[in-house]
């Protein structure tokens, strides 16, 4: 026990980013961890409980100005993102954390603390379901990927807010301003819906989103990067077990179905052929005997 306590002394003191320590919830995991308890037990059991007697909430304008605000912090943090340094200066293969106080590093620094921020402000997607009685949207893949990503982002912040990592929060934030622009769209209502048949494409895009994210990261297993291996791994095993989840989910909602469906018409085109093939002999031994 002692063994631990030390090692949970010396990482939060001397393996933090300096820069961060001071922001707002990042100097201990307890508030970020507090948050994220809350947030499963009210999605999970006192939502539900809450809602049980309730008729679902319309929230139609809320919802229209909460995706138009998701999709400007995307577009933010996207732009900085790229301008803080993807675009110019970071390499793709190898990039180490600076932990200087130079304006381009500290750009990148408050850009990854807002990411941090969005991830939090993201919780609210599991909280309109609740109150609009979306149960079967709040799914295992939806909570694990709502509690997990804050506390990932916390991370980033607490310790490397800079460097190779920052790339995710890029391709992430891109993914985002397709993805709420999508449902700000879907929240004008059902007028709106023949407009949106690209829905199936956004898991698609999601799921090209992990595999970049798990190449980007696990190629630095195998380099001499000065950046801690073990982040790299376990960035690239999230992206591993997000590109697992989604891909089932794609195959369930949108390949399956298909699949059934094709099945339906071609049995039922089969049973339609046999149907006719048994009047076509009948008919024509009617005809044998007439002529007999």
């Amino acid at each position: 026990m002692s063994y631990i306590v030390e090692w949970y002394r010396d990482l939060m003191d001397n393996k933090r980013d300096p820069r961060t320590h001071e922001w707002f919830l990042v100097s201990s995991p307890g508030p970020i961890l507090t948050i994220i308890a809350t947030y499963i037990y009210f999605c999970v059991s006192a939502g539900p409980r809450y809602m049980k007697d309730k008729k679902p909430y319309e929230l139609r304008n809320t919802l229209i100005i909460y995706n138009f605000i998701q999709v400007l912090l995307s577009f933010y943090l996207f732009y900085e993102g790229l301008m803080a340094g993807w675009l110019y200066e970071y390499n793709y293969i190898c990039q180490p954390v600076d932990y200087s106080y130079k304006p381009s590093s500290m750009r990148m620094a408050r850009g990854v603390y807002t990411y941090f921020i969005c991830k939090l402000i993201e919780l609210l997607d599991t909280v309109f379901f609740v109150l609009r009685k979306k149960d079967r949207q709040i799914t295992f893949l939806h909570l694990y990927h709502h509690s997990l990503m804050p506390f990932c982002a916390w991370i980033g912040v607490k310790f490397v807010a800079d460097g190779h990592p920052t790339l995710l929060g890029v391709i992430n934030a891109f993914v985002h301003i397709i993805m709420y622009t999508y449902y700000m769209l879907s929240a004008f209502g059902p007028q709106m819906q023949k407009y949106l048949w690209w829905k199936k494409h956004l898991t698609t895009i999601q799921i090209v989103q992990f595999v970049i994210v798990f190449c980007h990261n696990f190629q630095m297993l195998f380099t001499s990067c000065n950046f801690p291996k073990i982040l790299s791994f376990l960035l690239a095993l999230n992206s591993g077990l997000f590109m697992y989840m989604f891909g089932t989910f794609y195959i369930n909602n949108y390949l399956k179905p298909n699949v059934r469906r094709e099945l339906k018409i071609n049995g039922a085109t089969n049973g339609a052929d046999s149907v006719y093939g048994v009047i076509n002999t009948f008919t024509k031994e009617l005809d044998c005997n007439k002529s007999d």
